[in-house]
């Protein structure tokens, strides 16, 4: 009599763990060795920035320079920068098709292909060779040998940061972090639930043993981690969110630990670069006094003193104010001005400025009390005046009346503060001194990013006289904002930067554009030199194409014909502030799909701008919301599509989200 053979019998820890071992050195070396290749294909970048002197500045931190010396602008000995070959041409315009990027995705296409290089690298490794069903061990420790990735491209102070070059920081790098995450989510839901599947087929208790009962709760953990991790939590509850993680994952790792002695391996080098990212913070951690000037109730400044060294344009540094009760809270917020060696801007005190939009509960709060204490200072101040001038009138009959007004018209209060600033992070990608002509494209808050990159490339060129051989020549700064008040945020550094760059010393042009898309308080204008402010949102397609396309007098010439014209002052009204222009909306036509129909823009880009023919290069830089910077990404790409190899030359793309 045949028997109907044994019962399905539970894996034992020991089985497969030679294969799954094997798979998991696999792994480990696939992952290293992609990394190592996109290591070595930014080592040329990193080699010049390193030249340069920015590649590892600002890595102990900002600082105070106590020798800084004055600048020297050079008019003989200057380097010249190289411009790309053809085959340079050539892969720039290829990757360049990488930028593409679908609507809600929120990756570009070469991100795209990367993450699902890597999904796809994972689960090979865990159904490769591997009886799933019989062993579902497998899926387990691939989970964990995703550990030391997750952590090392989350750390804020991340090694890769400096390796793969400026522009490379860890808000780049946090994509990787996620999917990784996941990655081990994806592994440990098919090692539980293929475990809890073999315990039911034996009728064998899913708890009440240390290993089932520690891997249960490590899965609970894992769990609480992912879902905390959405973006709405993120958004709108980031503190909970941020708190939960680091309870969460120690916790995770003392239970999984717990599960199994196999875990520790891959649990020291995660443990070693979240060291290393606590040991880089505590040096780039300073306490700093600073002055708080609302601007109004949605923009705030902060000037933080004794910082003049550390940092490059385009970083930001994550803030915490020891003030309205919130000192447990910092957030992150881009440099505004560049170095003091290199600004052109006089309006801000000389050092770390920040522009902080009033965006949430933690900014309205420190809006608020800086409004509120600059009124109980104004109070103060006029009381003292009274007095003042009382006094002054008994002693000095003398003092003309505008004297007198010149003599007690202070300046509107600061508010003192205390500050903590951790970094610099980040940065830009690109070095715009190497492109002739240079597109910087801002929504809102986002100015804070490209007004510093403008503060940069026009002080590099002007002010230190193209000491690194900066060959940029034309510079359109755009900007969007929702009213005309907006622009006095920043327009006292705006009128600095215009006009270092319209100084008679400057081979520089530079243009700007305010695009408004509320018509409210238009008298609400500053005087900015080369500004022009229209009523519009426009398509960057448009701008783009507005740029590299010769003037109207110029049309009908080659676009490679280097043939200069003198610079175009912007329109003036009668009282010295810029005119408005007032588009309108082309209705669409019939065949013709609605995401075609673009704003008729008036070409103003073109002829404010002097014409210098192209192949010099073009730089675009964008930060703002993901729509923006989408738009912006999926217009460099267009435009890479319909131009030849050496009609533009080298493009270079950058954006920045100011989002979570």
């Amino acid at each position: 009599m045949s028997s109907a053979g044994a019962p399905p019998v539970v894996p034992t820890h020991s089985s497969y763990a030679e294969t799954d071992l094997k798979y998991q050195h696999k792994f480990t070396i696939a992952w290293a060795s992609i990394l190592g290749f996109f290591l070595l294909i930014s080592f040329p970048r990193l080699y010049a920035s390193t030249r340069s002197g920015i590649a590892f500045k600002g890595f102990f931190g900002i600082s105070e320079s106590w020798d800084a010396k004055q600048y020297h602008a050079l008019s003989v000995s200057r380097k010249t920068a190289r411009k790309g070959g053809r085959i340079e041409a050539i892969l720039n315009k290829a990757s360049s098709m990488l930028w593409w990027t679908l609507p809600g995705a929120g990756v570009n296409v070469g991100q795209l292909l990367f993450l699902g290089g890597y999904i796809a690298l994972v689960v090979s490794c865990i159904v490769v060779d591997a009886s799933l069903v019989k062993n579902a061990n497998r899926a387990g420790r691939i989970a964990l040998a995703q550990l030391p990735i997750v952590f090392l491209f989350a750390t804020k102070n991340s090694a890769l940061s400096l390796l793969l070059g400026p522009g490379n920081g860890y808000e780049k790098l946090n994509l990787v972090h996620k999917w990784a995450g996941r990655g081990i989510f994806l592994g440990c839901v098919i090692h539980g639930s293929l475990w809890i599947k073999n315990h039911l087929d034996t009728e064998t208790p899913i708890l009440g043993q240390d290993k089932e009962t520690t891997g249960i709760a490590a899965f609970a953990l894992l769990c609480i981690i992912v879902l905390t991790s959405v973006l709405p939590v993120r958004r709108w509850f980031y503190g909970a969110f941020y708190n939960l993680h680091i309870v969460t994952f120690v916790a995770f790792f003392i239970t999984v630990c717990y599960h199994t002695p196999e875990a520790v391996p891959w649990i020291f080098p995660a443990l070693a670069f979240y060291g290393l990212d606590i040991l880089l913070r505590m040096l780039r951690l300073r306490i700093k006094d600073a002055l708080l000037v609302p601007c109004d109730k949605q923009m705030t400044l902060i000037h933080v003193q004794d910082c003049t060294d550390g940092w490059t344009a385009g970083q930001h540094i994550r803030l915490r104010v020891f003030s309205s009760g919130r000192v447990l809270e910092s957030h992150p917020f881009s440099l505004l001005t560049a170095p003091p060696e290199t600004t052109c801007v006089t309006a801000f005190p000389q050092g770390v400025n920040l522009g902080v939009r009033v965006m949430g509960d933690w900014t309205k709060a420190l809006n608020d009390y800086a409004t509120q204490t600059v009124e109980v200072l104004r109070k103060q101040e006029d009381e003292a005046c009274l007095d003042e001038k009382k006094q002054v009138a008994m002693t000095s009959v003398e003092l003309a009346g505008a004297s007198k007004r010149a003599a007690f018209n202070a300046p509107p209060p600061e508010v003192p503060v205390q500050v903590m600033i951790d970094g610099p992070y980040g940065g830009c990608s690109i070095d715009l001194g190497r492109y002739e002509n240079v597109l910087l494209f801002a929504g809102g808050a986002g100015a804070t990013f490209t007004l510093g990159l403008l503060d940069d490339i026009v002080g590099r060129c002007v002010k230190l006289g193209r000491r690194n051989g900066e060959v940029t020549k034309r510079i359109e700064f755009a900007w969007c904002i929702r009213s005309f008040g907006a622009i006095d945020w920043f327009a006292p550094a705006l009128m600095d930067i215009a006009t270092m760059a319209a100084s008679a010393s400057s081979d520089l042009s530079l243009h700007i554009s305010v695009y408004v898309t509320c018509l409210c308080n238009p008298e609400a204008v500053p005087p900015i030199p080369n500004c022009d402010v229209t009523i519009v949102r426009p398509s960057i397609y448009r701008v783009l194409i507005d740029l590299v396309t010769p003037p109207t007098g110029l049309a009908s010439s080659s676009y490679n014909d280097i043939q200069e014209i003198p610079r175009l002052p912007s329109e003036t009204a009668d009282n010295g502030r810029p005119v408005m222009v007032a588009t309108q909306t082309s209705s669409a036509t019939d065949g013709k799909d609605e995401t075609e129909v673009d704003v008729v823009f008036d070409p103003s880009v073109r002829n404010r701008l002097p014409w210098i023919g192209l192949g010099g290069g073009l730089a675009v830089c964008a930060s703002g919301p993901e729509s923006l910077t989408r738009e912006a990404s999926n217009a460099v790409a267009r435009l890479q599509l319909v131009s030849g190899v050496r009609d533009l030359g080298i493009v270079g793309l950058h954006t920045e989200v100011f989002a979570l």
